[in-house]
């Protein structure tokens, strides 16, 4: 089963590319204090998709496209 994420758009300079932060946030083993984490994943997008920043989006991991894009945009959260 595909990995299935949902991020915000930091980046769209990019032919056909967008970079997506994710955010997670877990609590420390010890502590359980709660810390956030983030990852940027460079994903896929269509021509007919018009992605700005700062939208929301679901991203779904899928074979590789290249060498640094394995995840494709699915759907879109104005």
């Amino acid at each position: 089963m595909a990995k299935l994420l949902t991020g915000k758009v930091v980046s769209t300079k990019m032919a056909q590319t967008v970079v997506v932060q994710v955010e997670r946030a877990y609590s420390h083993p010890l502590y359980r204090k709660k810390i956030q984490r983030h990852k940027k994943y460079k994903a896929h997008i269509d021509a007919d998709m018009k992605i700005v920043e700062g939208d929301k989006v679901d991203i779904q991991e899928c074979r590789p496209i290249s060498k640094d894009k394995t995840f494709k945009v699915v759907k879109i959260h104005k």
